[in-house]
């Protein structure tokens, strides 16, 4: 039977953000999964940029809204970065052949990655982002579960 952990961390601004994903980025492990979710706005391209930092990654990231997949090569591990929020479903991600780097050497990022969660295998470690404007308008909740 697995045991799902969960941690959650608070952050104050975008820089705390940043540090979070810059912190996981240098423990990530080449195969591994996150999916990071969150609503518009919320911080994800702050937390992918500090998560690329962290894999040793120095060239600028920008969010792969419209290419759908982004790669960076220059790390200690290769980083695939998918946002897959304007596919209309699964099969899309299927037809761009997901596979060869969600079970690839390097890392996967997938921004609205509860989008594909069926494509998701089980050791995918979720990380949702979620703003509560009564705490501050930099606050974040940060979830990260994983198996």
């Amino acid at each position: 039977m697995s045991r799902i952990l969960e941690k959650i961390i608070e952050t104050q601004d975008a820089e705390e953000t940043f540090q979070l994903g810059k912190d996981l980025g240098q423990q990530a492990k080449a195969g591994q999964i996150f999916c990071l979710d969150g609503e518009l706005g919320v911080g994800k391209t702050v937390f992918t940029k500090g998560f690329a930092q962290g894999l040793g990654i120095s060239e600028p990231v920008t969010s792969p809204t419209f290419t759908i997949i982004q790669e960076y090569q220059e790390g200690r591990l290769p980083l695939y970065h998918f946002d897959v929020y304007r596919l209309s479903d699964a099969s899309e991600l299927e037809a761009l052949g997901y596979e060869e780097y969600f079970f690839g050497s390097g890392v996967t990022l997938v921004e609205w990655g509860g989008l594909v969660r069926e494509l998701l295998p089980p050791e995918t470690v979720f990380v949702t982002i979620e703003k509560n404007l009564e705490k501050g308008t930099g606050y974040r909740k940060i979830t990260v579960k994983e198996n």
